[in-house]
């Protein structure tokens, strides 16, 4: 079974959508994706071996020079893309009017996306053949794996969240002992947690014998790391940009 995956942002909604794809492959057999997705993020889902194809959209930069997204073509290279290739199923994982759009204009069978109340945007669910019922209480992880077990057909696992990423496909920038990531930048102002907050979680990581990969993508969160790399030894600043803003 081929499927589109239609989950365009953001960094950490893409991540939470790893284990439902997980959970497709192991309740399915020869089950495979491809994956639309913002083109900053386009790295992440390649991250997970039964993703075949990532197909980035650049919906951000288009809403800035609509004329100039027009006439470079970019637009009609992406539906080109997008149209190659007949899927047996589309889910649409984002809920919105935007990502219903790119899932009713793929080359897809069965289209299957979130019910009325449970969509981020209601009126995406018109666009469905087929809607799933998900609680707006549970966390993004569970709502994703509800969605693919409802819309494929099969039964909601009761195991941990797998990730299913191929660290051989990650950056060869290497730590000699264990450690955490420490994903500390985000799009909103308001969702920044404090710095001193970072700090003193770098420290209980630390001192749990831990080294922390501090990730970084502009100027603001390059200066950030280094704030939290001198007040923790064993937090480390990656020394290559992230390419995911």
């Amino acid at each position: 079974m081929r499927v589109l995956l239609v989950k365009t942002s953001s960094l950490g909604d893409i991540i939470h959508t790893l284990p439902a794809v997980s959970d497709a492959v192991q309740a399915i057999p020869n089950i495979t994706f491809d994956w639309v997705v913002e083109e900053p993020f386009q790295e992440i889902p390649s991250w997970h071996p039964s993703v075949v194809r990532v197909i980035p959209i650049a919906l951000r930069r288009w809403r800035k020079n609509r004329w100039k997204a027009l006439q470079s073509g970019d637009i009609r290279s992406f539906f080109k893309q997008l149209r190659q290739q007949k899927y047996d199923r589309v889910i649409d994982a984002q809920g919105l009017l935007k990502s219903a759009a790119v899932a009713l204009l793929s080359q897809g069978g069965l289209t299957i996306g979130l019910s009325w109340r449970s969509a981020r945007e209601s009126l995406a669910s018109l666009f469905y053949q087929k809607r799933a019922i998900v609680a707006w209480d549970q966390h993004a992880v569970v709502r994703a794996r509800a969605l693919f077990a409802q819309g494929l057909g099969y039964d909601i696992p009761k195991t941990v969240a797998d990730y299913g990423i191929d660290c051989g496909r990650l950056s060869s920038y290497e730590v000699s002992s264990p450690y955490y990531v420490f994903l500390h930048g985000t799009t909103w102002d308001t969702k920044h947690w404090p710095e001193t907050y970072w700090i003193e979680l770098a420290r209980i990581v630390a001192e749990s014998g831990y080294f922390i990969q501090l990730l970084w993508g502009n100027e603001m969160e390059l200066a950030r790391a280094k704030k939290i790399a001198a007040a923790v030894p064993k937090a480390l600043v990656i020394p290559n940009k992230l390419k995911l803003s």
